[in-house]
């Protein structure tokens, strides 16, 4: 994980969106991720988790937002793209993010339970899966962690 320091002011602005996404998210009841894809330093596409409302286990922030961003381009090849999303990525977005081919993935919060970009796998850079997938995680990690946080101690305490 890298720093706050190391990431510029669009890149902040950029995570601020994501983590927009993920506290409309939250006020839905879903976990608390959202996720933005950039292009020319502009949003083409932004989503939140929507698991819950929608019933569907590939409703994953980051998933949203690759589909949206494809209709939006107009291709699956997101190859000048840049996806922010507030938590490591898990297996099937870690994977969704190299086929959309991706220019870099960057993200806040590690996942020390499922994180696909290497907290438990590295499927980012994998070099079994093709030419790897830049990415770095840290941005507004503690933003993105508390808001997990909140959501998950709320829960506890309505059960």
């Amino acid at each position: 994980m890298l720093p706050d320091w190391v990431y510029d002011a669009d890149d902040h602005r950029f995570m601020t969106e994501a983590l927009a996404e993920a506290e409309a998210a939250m006020v839905l009841g879903e976990v608390p991720v959202g996720a933005v894809v950039v292009r020319g330093n502009e949003i083409i596409a932004r989503a939140g988790n929507r698991k819950t409302e929608t019933a569907d286990p590939s409703a994953h922030a980051e998933i949203l937002a690759l589909r949206d961003a494809g209709r939006e381009v107009g291709d699956w090849r997101l190859e000048e793209c840049t996806l922010y999303v507030t938590l490591e990525p898990c297996p099937m977005c870690a994977a969704a993010c190299r086929q959309a081919r991706l220019e870099l993935l960057v993200w806040g919060a590690d996942d020390p339970r499922a994180g696909a970009c290497g907290s438990v796998l590295d499927l980012a850079a994998d070099p079994r899966l093709g030419p790897p997938l830049a990415h770095r995680g840290g941005l507004e990690a503690e933003r993105s962690k508390e808001l997990l946080r909140h959501f998950f101690a709320k829960q506890r305490q309505s059960s």
